[in-house]
């Protein structure tokens, strides 16, 4: 099983980027679906973008589609989640999950977390 640590949230104006990462340790990387989730303040955790095991999938929610994009590099065992074009809306906290061998848009499929990585956008 492998853990998880994301990295790279901070507070930005609308319109800026920021990259986070998703660095699990542990064994076997390459078999895990990774999706990204946020909660943002006083809401359910809900789903924002998802990739395949060897990268050849993705899928995104309606809200991030164009401005965001997940990539993973299995070499580094890895995940990111490139946001651009960041509004307030975006607001919340990222987490970062895996799921091995299957993909699920429901975070209640998901038993390995990491620990959140806050994005505020703020003017």
């Amino acid at each position: 099983q492998v853990q998880l640590v994301e990295s790279g949230g901070g507070l930005v104006h609308p319109g800026d980027s920021l990259r986070l990462s998703c660095a699990a340790s542990g064994r076997a990387f390459n078999i895990y679906t990774i999706s990204w989730f946020r909660q943002p303040p006083g809401k359910e955790r809900e789903f924002v973008a998802i990739i395949s095991w060897n990268g050849g999938v993705t899928n995104y929610t309606d809200s991030v589609k164009g401005r965001f994009t997940i990539s993973r590099d299995n070499y580094k065992n890895t995940a990111f989640l490139q946001m651009n074009a960041l509004k307030p809306e975006d607001t919340a906290i990222y987490y970062c999950g895996a799921r091995a061998f299957s993909s699920s848009y429901y975070s209640e499929d998901y038993r390995i977390w990491g620990q959140g990585t806050q994005v505020t956008v703020s003017s």
